[in-house]
């Protein structure tokens, strides 16, 4: 994969050259090396698999830090879709079946089995935690070259767990589960590459299970710009169908 003007980070750390380190001070790193860019303007290949469907994409992602993502999807060329998510609301259209959505990030956290909302759809992109890991105690151990990151409360309804690089502090791979509801969304970030100064994650694996649906979706960013100047076109065709959640 070529991403403009970066070179390869590898995800690879020898176990006995991991810094012994408490879960506060891990965190803290974590959040000092967060995305510090205005905008994103990128090309990825996305493949999206479940029971019944398998699909390969080309997207335009555009993002504007903390107010705007905008994708555009393509097939051998052809525009398939696109999607405008602000932090108050998702938009949504589709060409092959002529439908839309408009609304809050129901949609969204259906088709991912996880609550979402702007920030997390966010970090997920930038390989951050989604969860703000400041709030909470948590307890730390290394394990396959990553410091894991679990919560000390055990009450906690739901399931989560954290793996961070110990070489550039960001994400190797978050989990989310809801035991109750028989959902996992698992986002792993196999290798980062540096850009102008700014650790960027090249792939990125979601594998969603929703009781027995398991739906996966791997992304591989084939080029990546920053703080240029953006826009994000986004008009509903006329005579669309609207999608009903219920």
């Amino acid at each position: 994969m070529a991403i403009t003007s970066c070179k390869s980070k590898k995800n690879v750390v020898e176990h006995n050259t991991i810094e012994v380190v408490s879960a506060k001070k891990l965190i803290n790193k974590h959040y000092n090396l967060s995305f510090n860019q205005q905008t994103i303007d990128a090309r990825l290949n996305a493949k999206y698999k479940s029971k019944n469907t398998s699909v390969s994409i080309s997207i335009k992602m555009r993002l504007e830090k903390d107010k705007t993502i905008w994708m555009s999807a393509t097939k051998l060329n052809i525009p398939v879709a696109k999607i405008l998510i602000t932090p108050t609301s998702v938009q949504y259209y589709e060409k092959l079946d002529k439908t839309y959505f408009e609304g809050d990030f129901s949609l969204l956290s259906k088709w991912l089995g996880a609550e979402l909302d702007f920030k997390k759809i966010q970090n997920l992109l930038l390989g951050e935690a989604v969860l703000n890991l400041k709030k909470g105690k948590y307890n730390i151990q290394i394990i396959n070259n990553s410091y894991e990151i679990t919560p000390k409360d055990s009450q906690n309804l739901f399931g989560i767990l954290f793996f961070i690089n110990p070489e550039n502090y960001k994400l190797d791979k978050q989990e989310i589960s809801n035991p109750l509801k028989e959902q996992l969304m698992a986002v792993s970030y196999p290798n980062y590459s540096e850009i102008v100064g700014q650790q960027f994650p090249k792939k990125i694996n979601i594998q969603v299970l929703d009781k027995k649906k398991l739906t996966l979706i791997n992304m591989e960013y084939k080029s990546v710009e920053f703080n240029k100047e953006l826009s994000f076109p986004f008009n509903i065709p006329s005579g669309y169908k609207k999608i009903s959640l219920k």
